[in-house]
């Protein structure tokens, strides 16, 4: 156990032997009437979003989908998505989760990388899947189904929810702990992108250790099997929230790590999620306030749109009372700022990868001692274990301290890469995790990131962390948003250089920004170069694509 750790909470889990589908079936039971998503002027109650699951599981295991299959769902974020995904977990099958805006080079790699039998998509990814589709594919399921004809070997998914919602044994539990529930794609920010295998028991792992941490609860079953959450009365505080009574909008996309952890965790929590759509930083804010969210979920390129959004200013968002971010630490400026457009909340920074299912710190949402210091990306898990290793691999951890990569072990931590056993041998270890990214731990656990263990850079000898340059960049009051990367350079190695998108109507130039970097690090960290640019290139998770930005400078 690490020095610090929320108040109330045990610092370990009981992990049910059940499937995701579980978390449906006792929401179902809790929550019948309560609304499940709300897409526009749609909704799904937790009881509609069970039955029209079963009608979707059965339509599929009648067309020959079921254990032993592969269902790909191409989708953006909508009511679509939760049906065809716990249909077609309910069926037995193995969910791949794939980015419905990728090219079809890409999207034909992922389809044949997950052996897919079956697509769930919408009408605007059918000229794309076309091109991408191989001849193992049987069975496209389109929602809804276009206006024309339906192609062979493709149906509506309305035709699916004509099926008799039947419950099945299956239902709770449909394969074993250790079967593979579903393949999720790395985001490929620093390399080709990778199928995750998540077991059954690491995804019911994340989701528990998500949910039980956000509202103060630990796991429990019903008499019939379903999945629920009792909160600990010792684990309350004024930002508690109980089960059924939680509100989201959602920007994520639900087939990224954590989307789709939330997706889980917002269901067996009982809680409302609102699908924002494109995501519009006014149109946002006006949901939020609309249906009185308490639970904001996003990544800091997100945050720093809300926050440079005219339309933030003098809004009336006191329902929020937990911000939740991943994907990248955020800078101090934008934390500061998100304390005043949130007054009310709590800001709980965590960190996790796609390898971990997804989290593997967690920011404490409630009373803590001593309180999350600046900078820290949380405490590890329920159940997890950090450490500290040399970059080269040794095993013994570092002291307190002492920055190295970051290695994980703990029930999320999954299966490895599909179809890749030397990249599994290669990243995990006897139970261990390496993620590739370098951090330190202080002497009451929490983890603090420097960067990737790919994005350091050597000058001249010297190491430099881009991280490190793009916070002190994010302190200029011109700057929205930063990132650094380095580059080859004859004779020194590498050399950091910088790309800043500006605040509105700001006009410092490149100079001014090399110039205030270079008062606030030693020598050999300053930066050599910086470009000024309109956006910065970011994967569907929010990540910045630093491969993308090394090709622009040297192309």
């Amino acid at each position: 156990m690490s020095g610090a750790w929320p108040q109330g909470l045990p610092t370990t889990l009981t992990y049910p032997p059940t499937g995701i589908g579980a978390a449906l079936v006792g929401s179902a039971r809790r929550f019948p009437d309560r609304a499940a998503f709300v897409e526009g002027d749609r909704s799904l109650t937790f009881a509609e979003l069970y039955d029209q699951s079963l009608r979707v599981a059965r339509g599929l295991r009648e067309r020959g989908i079921g254990p032993g299959g592969t269902v790909a769902l191409l989708l953006p974020n909508g009511l679509s998505f939760p049906v065809s995904y716990f249909g077609a977990m309910l069926a037995g099958a193995v969910v791949a989760l794939l980015n419905p805006a990728q090219p079809a080079v890409e999207l034909r790699d992922q389809l044949e990388e997950s052996s897919a039998d079956c697509v769930i998509t919408v009408p605007a990814c059918l000229p794309v899947l076309d091109k991408a589709a191989g001849p193992r594919l049987r069975l496209t399921v389109v929602a809804p189904a276009p206006p024309d004809r339906l192609r062979p070997g493709a149906v509506g998914l309305d035709e699916l929810l004509r099926a008799e919602a039947e419950p099945v044994p299956s239902a709770v539990a449909p394969r074993g702990a250790e079967e593979l529930a579903q393949l999720s794609f790395t985001g490929g920010t620093t390399g080709r992108s990778k199928a995750v295998r998540v077991l059954h028991r690491n995804l019911t792992a994340s989701v528990l250790q998500a949910a039980c941490w956000r509202s103060g609860a630990v796991p429990q079953l019903d008499q019939d099997g379903g999945l629920g959450l009792r909160q600990l009365p010792e684990a309350r505080h004024p930002r508690s929230v109980a089960p059924g009574q939680v509100v989201c909008v959602a920007v994520a996309p639900l087939f990224h790590a954590m989307g789709i952890v939330s997706l889980g965790a917002s269901v067996l929590q009982g809680t409302t999620v609102v699908f924002c759509g494109r995501f519009e930083p006014a149109r946002y804010l006006d949901l939020v306030r609309q249906h009185h969210a308490n639970t904001v979920i996003g990544s800091p390129p997100m945050f720093r749109a809300l926050l440079a959004d005219p339309s933030a200013a003098g809004r009336d968002l006191g329902s929020v009372l937990l911000v939740s971010s991943g994907a990248a630490p955020i800078d101090q400026v934008t934390l500061e700022r998100l304390h005043g457009l949130f007054p009310s909340a709590c800001v709980a920074e965590g960190y996790g990868l796609t390898e971990a299912t997804m989290a593997i710190t967690l920011g404490p949402v409630g009373p803590v001692t001593p309180p999350p210091p600046p900078g820290t990306v949380g405490l590890p898990a329920f159940d997890t274990e950090v450490r500290i290793r040399a970059v080269d691999g040794t095993d013994e951890p570092l002291p307190v301290g002492e920055v190295g990569e970051v290695w994980a072990r703990g029930p999320q931590i999954t299966d490895g890469y599909h179809g890749h056993p030397e990249l599994t041998r290669n990243q995990f270890r006897d139970g261990w995790l390496r993620t590739g990214d370098l951090g330190r731990l202080d002497a009451d656990g929490y983890l603090y990131l420097v960067g990737r263990a790919k994005d350091m850079l050597i000058y001249k000898g010297y190491n430099v962390y881009p991280q490190h340059l793009e916070e002190v960049l994010c302190q200029h009051p011109a700057v929205a948003q930063a990132s650094v990367v380095g580059v080859p350079s004859e004779g020194v190695g590498e050399i950091p250089v910088g790309f800043v998108v500006r605040r509105a109507g700001a006009g410092a130039d490149e100079a001014e920004l090399l110039a205030f970097v270079a008062e606030r690090v030693v020598p050999y960290a300053r930066l050599r170069g910086l470009r000024l640019v309109d956006a910065l290139p970011v994967s569907a998770a929010g990540k910045i694509l630093k491969r993308r930005l090394q090709e622009q400078w040297t192309g």
